[in-house]
Order: C-alpha cells, then sequence, then structure tokens
C-alpha cells in the first residue's frame, strides 16, 4: 500500500492528472526546442570549471528527467547555469588548488561531490522547512553579485577568443597580460568569435524566431566543417565522449571532501537562491505559485542525479525555460523529450561535435555574461532604493575584488548587514483621532489628526531586540521630554512588535520608570502572546496597572475616556493640547495597523 501512496504523491503524478492527449504535440516541440537551446550552452559551460564538454551535457540529461519527477513545476526546466558554474569553479580552484597531480576525472569526482552535497543540503533544508533561505541573499544583492561574476566570467574568456594562453587570475592581470600579447593574438579566432557574438546580440535585438546559440552551434559547425578551421589554427572542442555515464558515486580518492562539503554549501546558497528568484519570475509571468519548500525537493533531486551521473550542480535555466513557455510546453513532459533529444546528441552526434569551434562557445559565454549584468534591474534599484543600491554595489565589487568565493560571503554579510541595519531603526509614530471619524491616523500625515488630551497613543514598528534597543529607547525617551504638562496616559501600541527580548523588556521598564516618575500612567495595547510571555517573566507586566493591559487601541481610548480622570474628554479631540511632532498610524475602524510601511 506504501508503494500506490508514494508514487501518487510524486509530483510529475500530479502534474500529468488531467492531461490531454492533443498536449503531447506541444510537450514533444518544446523538448526539441529545448534540447537545441541547452546543446550551445551545455558544452561552452563546463570549461568555465576546467571541465570538458561531455559534462555540461550529463548535466542537461539527468537533472531534467529528475526534476520533471520530484519538482513542482510543470514547466520549469533545469540546467547547467552560468553563475552556478562560476562558483563552482572557484570551488573547484580554491580546494584542488594544493594538489597539481589531480587528474581531470578526479576534477570532475570533485564536481560531482559537489553536485551531491548541494542536493544532501536541499533535501535537509526541505525536511526543516528551510525554504526561506532563498531568500539569504536578496534580488539587489543577487543582481550586484550577478554582475560582479559576469565580470569574472567575461575575463576567463580573454584566451578563448583572441587564441592566446592567458595564465594570469584576477581582474586585471589577464587585461595586462592580454595588453602585453597584441601582438600574437590569433585573428582568425578573433574574428569568428566577434563575428558569432554580433549573431548571438543580433538574434536577441530582432528576437529572431531560432535562438542565437543555436545559429551559432550550427553556422560554426558549417565554417568548421566546410573550411576546416582546425587547419588553420582556431581550436576546436575536439574529441566528446559518446554514450552515457554509468550511474555511481564518485571516487573520493585524494580529495579534500571536507572542503568540498563547505564549497557545496556556498555553491547551495546561489543555486538556491537564483533558481528561486527565476521560478518566481516565470511563475509571475503564467499566474502559477512557488513553494520555496517544494522546489528544494526538485532542486535536490536534479542535483543528486546530476552527481550519480558525474556531472555537476544545476539549477533553474530561464533561458530553457523561457524557450519551453514560448515554444508551449504544457508539463514535465516537455523536459523529459528534451532530456531524450539530448540522449541522443550524445550517442549520435559527438563526432559532429568535436569541430565546434573554442572561439564561437567563448562568444556564446561572452554574450550570456553581459547578459547576467541586469543593467534594467540595477536602474530600477537606483530608482526605488539608494541603501539597496549600494549594497548591490558592495556584492558586485566583493565578487570582482576578492574573487567569486569570497563574494558569495561578502554577499551573504551584505544582506545580513542590510537587515541588521532595517531592523535598526524601527519606527517609533504617534497618532490622534479625525473629528468625526473612527480609528487612529498618523500625526505628521494628516493635518486633521489631533492627539486625544491627555492621552498619548504610540506606535512601535519593528522589533524591540537588543540591536534596535537603544534606539527606541532613545525615541521614547525623546517623546516623553515633549509631553504635555496634562497628560495623564501614554499607551504604547504593540500590535507591530514582533518579537522582544531582554534587551527591549529593559527598555520597557526604564521607561515605565520614567514616566512614573511624571506621574503618567503607562499602558500597552494589542500585545501579542510570546512577547507577553517574556515580559511578564521580565517582570514588566507585574510593574503596570492591571488595567492598563488593552485589547486595542479602541479599548484603551473607551478605557480613559471612562476613568475618573479623563471624564469630560471628548473622542472627537476638540479640546486644546499642546501639539506633539512624530509619525503615526491609521486604523479605520479596526484594531489592525494600517500602512505599517
Amino acid at each position: 500500500m506504501s508503494g500506490p501512496r508514494f508514487f501518487r504523491a510524486l509530483p510529475i503524478v500530479a502534474g500529468l492528472t488531467g492531461y490531454r492527449p492533443a498536449w503531447l504535440r506541444d510537450d514533444i516541440a518544446a523538448g526539441l526546442a529545448i534540447a537545441a537551446v541547452s546543446i550551445p550552452t551545455a558544452i561552452a559551460y563546463p570549461a568555465i570549471a576546467g571541465l570538458p564538454p561531455e559534462v555540461g551535457l550529463y548535466a542537461s540529461i539527468a537533472p531534467l528527467l529528475a526534476y520533471a519527477v520530484f519538482g513542482p513545476s510543470r514547466q520549469l526546466i533545469v540546467g547547467p547555469d552560468a553563475a552556478t558554474i562560476t562558483v563552482l569553479a572557484a570551488v573547484l580552484g580554491t580546494t584542488l588548488q594544493n594538489n597539481p597531480s589531480l587528474t581531470e576525472a578526479d576534477r570532475i569526482a570533485a564536481a560531482s561531490i559537489v553536485a551531491l552535497g548541494v542536493g544532501v543540503i536541499c533535501f535537509l533544508a526541505k525536511t526543516l522547512r528551510l525554504g526561506m533561505l532563498a531568500s539569504l541573499l536578496s534580488r539587489p544583492i543577487l543582481t550586484g553579485f550577478f554582475a560582479g561574476i559576469s565580470l569574472d566570467i567575461l575575463i576567463g574568456q580573454l584566451g578563448r577568443v583572441t587564441g592566446l594562453k592567458i595564465s594570469s587570475d584576477g581582474l586585471v592581470p589577464p587585461l595586462v597580460e592580454l595588453v602585453s600579447k597584441l601582438g600574437s593574438i590569433h585573428l582568425p579566432s578573433l574574428i569568428l568569435a566577434l563575428f558569432m557574438l554580433i549573431i548571438l546580440e543580433g538574434a536577441k535585438v530582432t528576437r529572431f524566431a531560432v535562438p542565437g546559440p543555436v545559429l551559432v552551434v550550427v553556422l560554426a559547425l558549417l565554417l568548421s566543417w566546410s573550411v576546416g578551421l582546425e587547419g588553420r589554427g582556431v581550436a576546436v572542442v575536439g574529441s566528446i565522449s559518446s554514450g552515457l555515464p554509468p550511474l555511481r558515486l564518485p571516487s573520493v580518492g585524494n580529495l579534500p571532501i571536507g572542503d568540498l562539503i563547505l564549497g557545496s554549501a556556498v555553491v547551495f546558497i546561489v543555486t538556491f537562491g537564483s533558481g528561486i528568484i527565476t521560478a518566481r519570475s516565470f511563475a509571475a509571468k503564467t499566474g502559477a505559485t512557488v513553494d520555496a519548500n517544494r522546489e528544494l525537493a526538485g532542486f535536490g533531486a536534479a542535483n543528486i542525479a546530476s552527481g550519480l551521473f558525474g556531472s555537476f550542480p544545476v539549477t533553474a535555466a530561464d533561458s530553457r525555460t523561457a524557450v519551453n513557455l514560448s515554444v508551449g510546453g504544457r508539463s514535465q513532459l516537455a523536459g523529459i523529450a528534451a532530456a531524450f533529444v539530448l540522449i541522443g546528441t550524445l550517442l549520435f552526434l559527438s563526432d559532429l561535435l568535436r569541430l565546434l569551434p573554442i572561439p564561437a562557445l567563448g562568444a556564446i559565454l561572452v554574450s550570456a555574461a553581459l547578459h547576467m549584468i541586469d543593467v534594467a534591474s540595477l536602474r530600477e534599484i537606483w530608482r526605488i532604493s539608494r541603501l539597496e543600491f549600494s549594497f548591490a554595489l558592495i556584492a558586485m565589487s566583493g565578487a570582482v575584488s576578492f574573487g567569486v568565493l569570497k563574494g558569495v560571503g561578502i554577499a551573504i554579510a551584505a544582506t545580513l548587514a542590510y537587515v541588521l541595519y532595517k531592523g535598526m531603526q524601527p519606527r517609533v509614530v504617534l497618532c490622534g483621532r479625525i473629528p468625526g471619524r473612527g480609528g487612529f491616523y498618523k500625526l505628521h500625515r494628516f493635518d486633521a489628526a489631533k492627539p486625544v488630551p491627555g492621552l498619548v497613543i504610540c506606535v512601535v514598528q519593528g522589533s524591540l531586540l537588543f540591536f534596535s534597543a537603544d534606539e527606541v529607547r532613545r525615541r521614547l525617551f525623546a517623546i516623553a521630554d515633549e509631553l504635555p504638562s496634562a497628560t495623564r496616559w501614554f499607551v504604547l501600541d504593540a500590535a507591530a512588535v514582533s518579537m522582544v527580548d531582554s534587551s527591549g523588556a529593559a527598555v520597557l521598564e526604564d521607561f515605565h520608570a520614567e514616566l512614573d516618575r511624571r506621574k503618567i500612567l503607562l499602558g500597552i495595547a494589542e500585545l501579542h502572546g510570546e512577547a507577553r510571555a517574556l515580559l511578564d517573566r521580565v517582570g514588566v507586566i507585574r510593574a503596570l496597572t492591571p488595567s492598563m493591559i488593552f485589547e486595542d487601541l479602541e479599548d484603551a481610548l473607551l478605557a480613559y475616556q471612562r476613568s475618573d480622570d479623563s471624564a469630560g474628554t471628548s473622542d472627537s479631540a476638540h479640546g486644546h493640547t499642546t501639539p506633539l511632532t512624530g509619525k503615526g498610524i491609521q486604523r479605520p475602524n479596526t484594531s489592525h495597523p494600517e500602512g505599517l510601511g
């Protein structure tokens, strides 16, 4: 019984529920198109990490089948990704640099171990429901980071498009070396690369029916075969292993397994973060929803399959997914069809693919890198938030200045710094009433809003934690210094305070003591259960007058109006009061905050 239940629970079963035979033609057509777009990048991308081209084909087959079965999306396509392979290259360069005796087979095994590690982390994260890890790198910071590593990819293609051997590493040294060797540039290679780059960019601009990489591969193969480019000094891909690799665990041998596992965590962060952004981007176009925890299972299965078949980490591929949607792929069968087409390519066309000129593949990588620099998104980030733009630049400069691997750490640190910076400045705002209208309104936004005589309504928008406690203390005491002499109650609206720790509790204790010294009663409205429990343990709740804990602001106002000291105070707030400066919050006919932004 458990077997049938297991198969019924597979995402592919749900995806094919209600499938119509007429859709099969669309899925097969989409599979052919996906395979056509996959071949150029599958052969080109492995070179970034120093891997043979056939490994890229393996990474385009097994993960497609695994995601089709375990992935929740009907139309998302996984495969090699420029950003992921660049981070993998940095991991391999760091972990294997002290062992020059390692062979190409060892390098492939190391990449496969990283892929398995990424897959295992995905499933562990799914078990712990850590889908929010997809947001560990925010969109602005990922945009900046991708712009940075795109420069790393561009520098890496100098040798491929010029026919030179560039041995320097980093950003500037390869450029200096290129300048010193200008006289040795192989002109046929450079001309071919530039010609292919023009075709790639022209196909994008004109939205040509055939994708640019497919055009480049076909034209480059025709030129290579007809003109004999290899005999004219143009480097070609060379021998590509035909046939499928065996299903097996990679050989560990003398590989630094601990370092590779740590590298897997770094690759996972970039792979999952960028993959979820791709998934959400296409889901927005189709009206679908993305569950990050379910995607973890799909990405995990895809990476484990890639590792078991001797390949490298993969993620959601935006170009392949775009082709799938444009051709009209209906289900996971499109990915399965693409995988079988690629298997046929590997079995029967490997001899033809060996003629592919290296400069043409370099042009494909240059084009991919150029389009990773999302100028439109950077411009939008600049328009929306200068602060977020500055963090995007930090992420970009980290990848450029310190290398891709350290750049990931800098990007994560920038994200955490941004979150901490925003959390350190919670808003402390004041509210009042508008005559003839219900609810509470921001004093600084609504000229008609007036404080209730003798009653101060103050809203804290943000958590009361150790890193924000001092700022909240400063704001509250500044407000206290401006209170009119007639103030009798100070009600703190805690609806927007999601968390409180001992430092935040100490702020409330001190503020209560300050108000008590001024003969002003402190009340708290809409205090969440968890925060209330902590304040109760600390003793803040017991220190307050029992009747000063309110369900919402309306209850607090009603209690104030009924108190003996506030007799005669009207709800419409027509009486004369000393104006208070500050920010407030609107609550039209409800106890829940509106416009907290």
